[in-house]
């Protein structure tokens, strides 16, 4: 099993890069040329086999709105910059079809789209005409009363896969996200709702696609732990880091790319071993 040209039969681990000042976890976060570059070489040194690239943060619960062209100025400065140091698969997180264009044209690979093609109807013509690989997330505007987490997503990545194989991306270009950290109802409470996600993740195998999940210094896990600094949440995401192996994930995008590898090698191992 391959994704953008990387073996997945074995978990592999996407090192993130936030040139947005405003994210949530600002150790995430370089905007010097110097350090993207030696941020991106450590990650791969590390054990990372994609990075990704944000220029604008996506966290629910920020006001992170800012225009359209300082979102591509970010994306396509830090692209170009890390592009010729590295020779893995780069990464876009943006809802933005124009973003995502301009980051292709700087060298990115691939398109990391939390939307799940449903936020710009434009994306997921880029992703065609580009013959760009998608990471498709679960999303829905608004998560009202209870329903089951796992059927909730189920239900959301279908709606974005039939936009996806309408307009003709091929499966072999897909890789579903289950939106841990997006998705937050009413009830029950978000990490409740997230946990659940993860304790079943295995059900998504439904889709016969492979599986990212980004959990680095989230939340939630903040809210099980007590920890409100997300400095001190790595911990709490290695552990779930190891569940979410465990139950199937095939990738899994990290702020901590070593102390990460480290979990997924001992989960993967183990997992072998389940009757």
């Amino acid at each position: 099993m391959k994704f953008a040209g990387v073996d997945i039969s074995e978990p592999k681990i996407m090192g993130v890069i936030n040139v947005s000042p405003e994210s949530f976890f600002k150790g995430s976060v370089k905007t010097q040329e110097e350090e993207l570059i030696n941020t991106a070489l450590k990650m791969i040194e590390d054990g990372a086999s994609f990075i990704d690239i944000g220029a604008k943060s996506t966290a629910p619960y920020l006001e992170t709105q800012i225009p359209i062209e300082e979102e591509i100025r970010r994306a396509v400065q830090a692209i170009k910059t890390i592009r010729e140091h590295v020779d893995v698969p780069i990464s876009i997180d943006t809802t933005s079809a124009k973003v995502a264009e301009e980051a292709i044209k700087a060298g990115a690979d691939i398109i990391n789209d939390v939307s799940g093609l449903k936020g710009d109807k434009n994306m997921v013509k880029v992703a065609k005409e580009y013959e760009v690989p998608i990471i498709i997330c679960a999303h829905k505007e608004r998560v009202e009363d209870f329903r089951d987490p796992v059927h909730e997503v189920i239900d959301d990545l279908k709606e974005s896969l039939q936009i996806a194989y309408k307009n003709g991306i091929e499966k072999e270009k897909i890789v579903i996200d289950p939106a841990i950290g997006f998705l937050r109802p009413k009830y029950p409470p978000w990490y409740e709702w997230d946990s659940k996600i993860l304790a079943n993740l295995n059900m998504l195998k439904i889709f016969g696609l492979p599986i990212l999940v980004g959990v680095s210094r989230k939340s939630f896990i903040g809210a099980i732990t007590g920890r409100k600094d997300p400095m001190e949440r790595l911990a709490g995401s290695l552990s779930a880091t190891a569940v979410a192996v465990f139950n199937g994930a095939n990738i899994v995008r990290t702020h901590d790319v070593k102390e990460t590898l480290d979990a997924v090698k001992v989960a993967w191992f183990m997992r072998k071993f389940r009757m």
